[in-house]
């Protein structure tokens, strides 16, 4: 009897601990106070003036380190949630034993739009709009309010807090759907953080985050550096199964060439691992600072065939007032034309703004017979010039239209794929053109996304402003892209050469199928 009942009480402490309630994980000493660290100073605000997200109100927490100066702009770590992790204590060490910069904590909680008749009616809860979805809306909030506002604080000896405005000196974390809040952040501005903390993340379908695996293999790779934790008994409920995703969120980042490390475990869908692991995250994602941290190499086989290494966008200025879109001589010369299609001059071979010899005539709209009433963008030949592309400028398509001996266009499909914003309703879709491999390259909101001949995404290049207006290839050899993008100009060479209508037409390799 007495080892039966041995046996139960092992068999209940294995299945507690197999579904998490249980959890014991070792120590760090940088978690615990310890003597002779200079302690310090933790002050506490509200927030209720957004304008990003309005009407809310909430409140934050900034630590400032015994050793700030403010003579010297300190680096930065934001969490959402507010104080988690322990991390005063944690900072507090790593700070004074060297193993991270000085750095002051921004503690975040998210917003509540407060109710009018409290006894009568809750208050409106912004977590998971704040946190769940895409976009750029909350790392403006912490940018361009939060932050701001920190700095108009001071410690209780009079310091001004003066932060470090460089990316490479920032970083940002949370748990849940605070981390995947935090990676958004980081993601949408990887010139503002680098660094990433994620516990427990919710890359899964509540507002769109289950599309990041995917994102991350056709973006082209940011500088970012990220730490992963999670456990085999988080949630798998209807939006997903947290510990899957944060797996495949692992092998997105690893396949992509981002610096990625993690620590997995069996816990449950709590903040027991992130807390103890916390320190170890920190040394992490500090390692080697200042030395900025780079993009790396991605796997995807467009990357290799399209893009050059180490090249990226070159200004070239901006667009002529009265004109909003470009096009290219058979010189391969960038003009400018207006919505009326009146022309002007523009860059010539030689990249600069010059009166240009002759530009060719207006494009003729093409005639889509059983056109579905799409509002086109923009139109391109195949190489071949056998199928004509058309952009749906109010959807996510890219129709595809067989030429037909007459000129006129048939057997219309929905056939380019595009991916749209988050906060949009479509692509944004607008020039296209295709190079004589037979990739479609079309200007949408979220940059130059390149499908191949099947109509698939396999690669997405953001611009400067991230919305590509149009987009050409030209230069003297066709292979420089063109993209207006927020009024400005951008040139970017590439390993292609794009493929024109008034050159002969080539007949592309077979697609993979």
């Amino acid at each position: 009897m007495k080892y039966l009942f041995l046996i139960i009480i092992a068999f209940c402490s294995a299945s507690l601990m197999a579904q998490g309630t249980f959890e014991e994980y070792p120590v760090d000493s940088a978690s615990l106070v310890q003597p002779g660290v200079p302690k310090g100073e933790i002050l506490k605000f509200t927030f209720d003036q957004s304008k990003i997200f309005p009407g809310t109100w909430r409140e934050y927490w900034v630590y400032v380190p015994a050793q700030y100066d403010p003579q010297r702009p300190a680096c930065v770590y934001v969490n959402q949630d507010g104080i988690q992790w322990n991390a005063p204590t944690v900072f507090d060490n790593l700070i004074h034993q060297k193993e991270m910069p000085v750095t002051i904590g921004v503690f975040v909680t998210p917003g509540r739009v407060l109710s009018q008749k409290p006894d009568e009616a809750l208050d409106r809860f912004n977590r998971s709009f704040e946190y769940d979805g895409l976009g750029d809306a909350y790392a403006r909030f912490i940018l361009d309010e939060i932050l701001p506002e920190v700095e108009k604080q001071k410690t209780s000896d009079g310091r001004a807090i003066v932060l470090s405005k460089n990316g490479n000196d920032r970083a940002i974390g949370g748990s849940s759907s605070g981390a995947v809040c935090a990676f958004t952040a980081a993601w949408e501005r990887p010139d503002a953080f680098s660094r990433v903390f994620s516990a427990i993340g919710t890359y899964v379908g509540l507002r769109g985050a289950d599309r990041y695996p995917t994102l991350i293999r056709k973006y082209e790779p940011k500088p970012l550096r990220i730490f992963l934790q999670d456990g085999e008994n988080d949630l798998n409920i209807y939006a997903g199964d947290w510990w899957m995703a944060n797996q495949t969120i692992l092998r997105a980042l690893t396949f992509a060439g981002y610096e990625v490390d993690h620590v997995w475990g069996t816990g449950a869908h709590n903040g027991r691992h992130g807390s103890a692991i916390f320190p170890e995250a920190m040394r992490y994602l500090w390692k080697g600072w200042p030395t900025p941290i780079e993009a790396g190499a991605s796997k995807n086989q467009m990357f290799t065939e399209v893009l050059i290494p180490n090249v990226d966008w070159e200004p070239m200025g901006e667009m002529i007032k009265g004109y909003d879109k470009i096009g290219i001589t058979t010189a391969g010369d960038v003009y400018f034309q207006n919505a009326k299609g009146k022309k002007a001059s523009g860059f010539g071979a030689d990249g600069k703004l010059a009166e240009l010899d002759s530009l060719p005539p207006i494009p003729v709209r093409p005639k889509l017979v059983g056109n579905p009433g799409i509002k086109v963008g923009g139109a391109t030949l195949s190489p071949d010039q056998t199928q004509l592309y058309a952009t749906d400028a109010a959807s996510h398509w890219v129709w595809v239209y067989q030429v037909q001996p007459d000129g006129t266009f048939r057997y219309g499909q929905r056939y380019g794929w595009l991916h749209a914003p988050d906060t949009a309703d479509n692509a944004g879709a607008t020039d296209v053109v295709c190079d004589r491999d037979g990739r479609v390259y079309v200007a949408t909101a979220l940059g130059v996304q390149v499908l191949d001949q099947t109509g698939r995404v396999n690669l997405i290049i953001p611009t400067p402003e991230e919305k590509a207006d149009h987009v050409v290839l030209g230069g003297p050899e066709f292979n420089e892209l063109y993209v207006a993008a927020g009024g400005k100009i951008y040139r970017r060479k590439l390993k292609v050469r794009g493929s024109n209508s008034f050159e002969a037409p080539v007949k592309p390799a077979k697609p993979k199928l």
